[in-house]
This record gives structure tokens, C-alpha cells and sequence, in this order.
């Protein structure tokens, strides 16, 4: 027999790609497992032809270290057969780990189809050869190689199936299984060369493919197939991991703005929006299983005295430190919520009036206790007024008011305790609910108004533009102040609807005074404290300047201290958002809360507005005159205009322009006044004294 010697560099080379395949299909097995429909079925085709490809040319390029001091040529049709023989049993064997589960009953004969296919590739390819007389094999030897094969199949498919998570440790775990994979794929074949024993007399036909070019062709197609193959579920994978992180970081992202829009931001309760659902289905449980409930509307006696002696940041701990000691005595199904200021609303699910009775005392002894808030002492009472469904209301309105209504009769009958709803009360709850009734239909049935205040350049003139001032046109009590109808919207959330209808048609009138010729007229909006939370906000006014065709810089949004420093961060975000499209930022009612000059400085304001409670008062050696001034030279410092609202005598006009004051707005200069009343004095040629308020 002769005797066959084995190139050291092409052993190596073999046990490299079979190594290299092995990861592949462990690679890839991963890839298909992570992947649905179309996605799978492509990397499972790509996976299988390239691990197929893999192990095929692991087995040639072994044949090819083979040297028997002759030249060897190989048979095209069957070198091509055992090839696809490799990827036949590469796809199955991908499939198969791709499996959900993969038990025992199925991995055995999976171990062997795919045992049987590598042993089929190996001596088709083996058959391949083109010698005279045939190989004689020893039949030990092939038992050996079948049985190498059978195992290492068994191996492989139970390897890949469990290392198909991508991990970090799995990735480190997976080179292991690929090189224990590879060694043993390289064992079956050189058992399986083993085998073969070759004649004395073995002659080579030339007629096939020549292998002195075969080894480079099968190395270099080989390892660039594998290569590419790994490179494009390395940066697949890459991206499927930063693609879940960035779904991750959208659903956290979600989650959080789902917390915000439905919590106080402040105490972390049930915000208006949330309670009214938790209400909703409070309600049709108990008309389901025929239970009640008790509803009640709870205020802290005192508190606006404390908020404004020590200012926001003080109110905002005690509100925390309030909403504390309630959780405490909270157990069961309630709902607490927090609907704005020192207002709360408790749900108490399954409470009847012996019971709620007892919680409402628990909870007014409770926060009857003093408040220990470095360096302060402090103490509020509460007041509460109960409701019961569905005695007291059938719906979530009728419920809110009344219990709203004993709330208010606590307050008269001296605080710090509770009552429960009574007819008595419902008087003025009835007023309030049938104009709330009616507010709910004043935008459909078109009954708001604008009427519009001029502002003035300092001191008389000329006309700089308008400030949007609401009425209600209601169809029985006649034209309605905002004082009498906007409190009952922000305490049912109507304020936001009523408040983009403002700046619709705010934007609207304007609009139509550019078109007659008043380009350098703006127009001023005031921005209640719900409508300013709003995430919405910002694309609602670009929507109406879009809708309308105003520039951007003609429209001031006026945004009182109070809300402004109600949660400064977010104000800056919001505020900046909108001038950053062009819109102008007014701070209203400036003097009358706490700002914090580290905030005041950072807000994207164009001008202060000075409440009218330090106008009215002014005189030259006053306390008012004196925060006027002071406020002046803050904007003046702050490279802020000034605006002076309330304007009612000639001395006021006089000593606000000599301190600097840019605008001034006031019944002295013009009262407010329809549009069509704005037009005709236009028409006229008139100044714009007003007359309908």
C-alpha cells in the first residue's frame, strides 16, 4: 500500500475552518432563533449554505493535505454532489435547533440524519477521486469515522440548541463549543482518511479536477463565504441589540410620560384625568354588582396662607409631607388624587356611610397634627365633604360637585371636620352644575367671545397690539366675566378646550387685521396653569399660526409667575420650545409669587408684566411704587420689556413711564372692545377709548 504523508499547513488550515464553520452554525442558529417569517427563512438559507460550504471544504482541504506523491483529480459531478450533500445537512440541522424545544425523541434521530450526511459527504467526496485501481477501506476505520460522526452530530445539535441566546457569557461559551465542534467534525474525516488505503499500483486520471488548484480555490472561497457570513450576523446582531435597547429605552420613555400624563407631578398621585376613569369604573361596578361608594373632596384649611408666607417651595414639601400621612391611613381600594392646589379626591370603593364616616374622621385627625419641615413648624386642617353613589349622584359631575358642595359647607361651618352631602347644600351646587351644564356646550353652540384690550408704547401710544380677554355670550344671564364661569372650568379640566379655542380665534382675528393692513399690531393669550401642562400645547399653537398664516414672533403667550415657578425645569423646556419657533413668552402677574432669580434669568421671556394690584396703589413714596421700581430695574437688568397692565389715571401713566415701563395697558388708554368696535375706530381714524366690557 502507499504510504501517505499529510501537509502540516493544510491540516492546520482544516482544522481553522472547521472550527470557523462550527461558530458559524452557532452563530447562525442564534440569528434564525431570534428572527420571524421572512427574516428566519433567510438566515436559516444563508446559515445553511454557509456552514454547509464550511464543512465541505473542511473535508477537502484535509483530502488535499493527503500526499500520496501524485498529482490527484477529482470528479466534478461528484465532488458538486458531496457539497450539496454538506449544505442538505447543514439546513436540517439549522432547522432543527431553530426549534422552540428540542427533546430527546427528536435530537436522536436528528444526530443521526446529520451524522448520516456528513458521513455521506465524506466518502462521496472520498469517491470522487479519480484513481485507478479504487480505494480499499478498512472497515474499523469507517465503523470508527461513522460512529465519530454520529457523536459528533449528537454534540453539535445539542451544543448549538442550548448556546442560541445572545449573551455575554453565552459568546464566550459558544468559541468553546466551536472548537470542541470543529475538533471533533475534523476527527470524523481524518478517521474517515484513515480508512482509505491505496494500492501500489494507483494510478490518477487527469480528465476531472485538477487538485493543485484546488486547495487554494476551496481555502480562499471557503473562508471569504464564513467571513462574510459572521460579519453579517455580527453587525446584524449589533444592530437587532441596539434596536431592542432603543425599544427598550421607548417603552421606558412611554412608560413615563403614561406617569405623567395621568400623575400629579408634584406627589406622584392619580392626577384629574386618572380619577375620572378610576370614577367611570367605580361607577359601573357598582351598578354591576349593585354596591356604593363614597366620593369625597377634601381642601387644606390654611394652606394658601403658608404657600404665600413662605412661598412654593415650602407649600410643595408640605403638600408631599400631606399626601404622606393620607397614604398611610389608605388601605384597600381607594384612589387619592391630587386635581390641583391644596384640592384632593378620595375614591373609597365599597364605602357605606357608617364607613366613610369613620375614614373621613381618621383622616381629619390625622392631618390636624403639626408638620415638622425644617426649620418650619407648620399646621393645616383639612375639610372634607363626602358623596355617596348613588344616593348622592348618578354620575361622575353630578358626584364631583356635590361633593365639592359639602366640602365648601364644612368650610363654612368652621372647618377642620367633614360633612355629607345634603339637599340643603344643593342649591348652589345646582347653580354651579347647570352652568357647568352649559359651559360644556358654549364652544359648540358658538357662544364665546373675544373682546381685546389695546396695549400701548408708553405713555400713550401708539397702539402696539392686543391682549384676547374671554366672555361667555350665555344665552339666559347675558355676557359673563371670566371670574364667573373659568373657576368651574379648571376644576372639571374644560379650561384646556376653552383655552385652545382662544388661541384659535385669537390667531384668526389677528390674522385678519394683517390682512387690513395692521402688520405690526401682536396679540397677547393668556395660558391658564392645566392648559400650560398640556403636553400637547406647543403643537397646538404652531397648528393654529400654521392654520391662520401668523408670524410666529406677532403672538405673546402670557404665562403668570405662579405657574411659571410652579415647576421652573419643565416651564424652561416648554417656553423654549415655543420661542425657539418664533413665539414671544410674557411673564404675567409678576410681583405676586416667589420666583427664584436662578430660574427667573433662565425662563425664554421677552417682557414682565406688572400685576395691576401694584398699579392701582402708586404713588411716589409708596410700597407699591417701590416694587414697581424694583421690578423695572430687574427687567431692565434682565434685557426684559415691560408691560404695565391696569392703568386707570394720568399720575400712573406719568410715573410708570418715567421709571421705564415700555407698554401700558388700562381703562385710562382703552378698555376692552369687540373686533368690530377695534375696526370701526380704525375706519374713523380714532384713538380707542372702549366702552363694552
Amino acid at each position: 500500500m502507499l504510504v501517505s504523508q499529510y501537509n502540516p499547513i493544510l491540516v492546520v488550515l482544516s482544522f481553522v475552518v472547521a472550527i470557523l464553520a462550527a461558530y458559524t452554525a452557532l452563530n447562525m442558529a442564534a440569528r434564525v432563533a431570534g428572527s420571524q417569517g421572512v427574516a428566519a427563512r433567510v438566515w436559516l438559507a444563508g446559515g445553511g449554505i454557509a456552514m454547509g460550504i464550511g464543512v465541505w471544504a473542511m473535508h477537502f482541504i484535509g483530502m488535499l493535505a493527503m500526499d500520496l506523491s501524485m498529482s490527484m483529480s477529482y470528479n466534478a459531478t461528484l465532488t458538486v454532489l458531496s457539497m450539496v450533500i454538506a449544505v442538505g445537512s447543514s439546513l436540517f440541522a439549522l432547522w432543527l435547533v431553530s426549534c422552540e424545544q428540542l427533546r430527546l425523541r427528536r435530537l436522536l434521530p436528528g444526530a443521526l440524519v446529520m451524522g448520516s450526511g456528513i458521513v455521506a459527504m465524506h466518502y462521496t467526496g472520498m469517491a470522487a477521486l479519480e484513481v485507478m485501481p479504487g480505494i480499499i477501506w478498512d472497515k474499523v476505520w469507517v465503523a470508527i469515522s461513522i460512529v465519530i460522526a454520529l457523536a459528533a452530530s449528537l454534540a453539535a445539535l445539542w451544543l448549538t440548541f442550548r448556546l442560541r441566546r445572545e449573551a455575554a457569557q453565552v459568546v464566550l461559551m459558544r468559541m468553546g463549543a466551536a472548537i470542541t465542534m470543529g475538533i471533533a467534525i475534523a476527527g470524523m474525516h481524518y478517521a474517515g482518511m484513515k480508512a482509505a488505503q491505496f494500492p501500489m499500483s494507483t494510478m490518477v486520471h487527469h480528465e476531472g479536477i485538477n487538485g493543485s488548484w484546488l486547495a487554494v480555490l476551496v481555502s480562499v472561497v471557503a473562508l471569504s463565504i464564513l467571513g462574510i457570513t459572521l460579519l453579517v450576523s455580527m453587525l446584524d446582531a449589533r444592530l437587532q441589540a441596539r434596536t431592542a435597547l432603543l425599544a427598550s429605552s421607548l417603552a421606558e420613555a412611554n412608560r413615563e410620560l403614561a406617569q405623567l400624563a395621568l400623575h400629579d407631578t408634584l406627589t406622584r398621585l392619580p392626577n384629574r384625568i386618572l380619577l375620572e376613569d378610576r370614577l367611570d369604573q367605580a361607577i359601573s361596578k357598582a351598578d354591576r354588582e349593585g354596591n356604593h361608594f363614597a366620593l369625597m373632596f377634601m381642601d387644606l384649611d390654611g394652606f394658601k396662607a403658608i404657600n404665600d408666607a413662605y412661598g412654593h417651595d415650602v407649600g410643595d414639601r408640605l403638600l408631599v409631607a400631606v399626601t404622606q400621612r393620607l397614604l398611610l391611613l389608605l388601605k384597600g381600594q381607594f384612589t387619592l388624587a391630587r386635581i390641583g392646589g391644596d384640592e384632593f379626591v378620595l375614591l373609597a370603593e365599597g364605602e357605606g356611610p357608617d364607613d366613610a364616616a369613620s375614614l373621613a374622621n381618621s383622616l381629619v385627625r390625622a392631618i390636624d397634627s403639626p408638620f415638622n419641615l425644617s426649620p418650619y413648624e407648620l399646621v393645616v386642617t383639612l375639610s372634607i365633604g363626602i358623596a355617596l353613589y348613588p344616593h348622592d349622584g348618578k354620575t361622575e359631575r353630578e358626584l364631583m360637585f356635590n361633593a365639592d358642595a359639602a366640602m365648601y359647607h364644612t368650610k363654612h361651618m368652621g372647618r377642620n371636620g367633614y360633612h355629607f352631602f345634603q339637599p340643603s347644600m344643593n342649591t348652589l351646587a345646582q347653580t354651579h352644575l347647570q352652568l357647568m351644564n352649559d359651559l360644556w356646550m358654549a364652544i359648540d353652540r358658538n357662544e364665546l367671545r373675544l373682546l381685546y384690550q389695546p396695549k400701548f408704547h408708553a405713555p400713550a401710544g401708539p397702539v402696539l397690539g392686543f391682549e384676547a380677554l374671554l366672555r361667555w355670550q350665555h344665552p339666559k344671564q347675558g355676557l359673563l366675566t371670566p371670574d364667573l364661569f373659568l373657576p368651574l372650568a379648571e376644576k372639571t379640566g374644560l379650561i384646556v378646550p376653552i383655552g385652545n379655542w382662544v388661541i384659535n380665534e385669537a390667531c384668526r382675528q389677528l390674522r385678519e387685521w394683517h390682512l387690513q393692513g395692521h402688520q405690526s399690531w401682536s396679540m397677547a393669550v393668556n395660558l391658564s396653569t392645566l392648559q400650560f401642562e398640556q403636553p400637547s400645547l406647543v403643537k397646538t399653537v404652531l397648528d393654529c399660526l400654521a392654520l391662520h398664516q401668523v408670524p410666529p414672533e406677532m403672538l405673546i403667550l402670557e404665562v403668570t409667575e405662579t405657574t411659571a415657578m410652579s415647576n421652573p425645569d419643565e416651564s424652561i423646556r416648554v417656553l423654549t420650545e415655543l420661542t425657539n419657533a418664533g413665539v414671544k413668552a410674557s411673564i404675567d402677574d409678576f410681583g405676586t409669587g416667589y420666583s427664584s432669580l436662578l430660574y427667573l434669568k433662565r425662563l425664554p421671556a421677552c417682557e414682565l408684566k406688572i400685576d395691576r394690584a401694584f398699579v392701582q396703589e402708586l404713588s411716589g413714596e409708596s410700597e407699591d411704587a417701590t416694587i414697581v421700581s424694583a421690578i423695572v430695574a430687574l427687567a431692565k437688568t434682565l434685557n426684559l420689556k415691560v408691560v404695565a397692565e391696569g392703568v386707570e389715571t394720568e399720575a400712573q401713566q406719568a410715573f410708570l413711564t418715567e421709571l421705564g415701563c415700555n407698554t401700558l395697558q388700562g381703562y385710562l388708554l382703552g378698555k376692552p372692545v369687540s373686533a368690530q368696535t377695534i375696526e370701526a375706530l380704525c375706519a374713523r381714524g380714532e384713538m380707542l377709548p372702549g366702552a363694552e366690557q
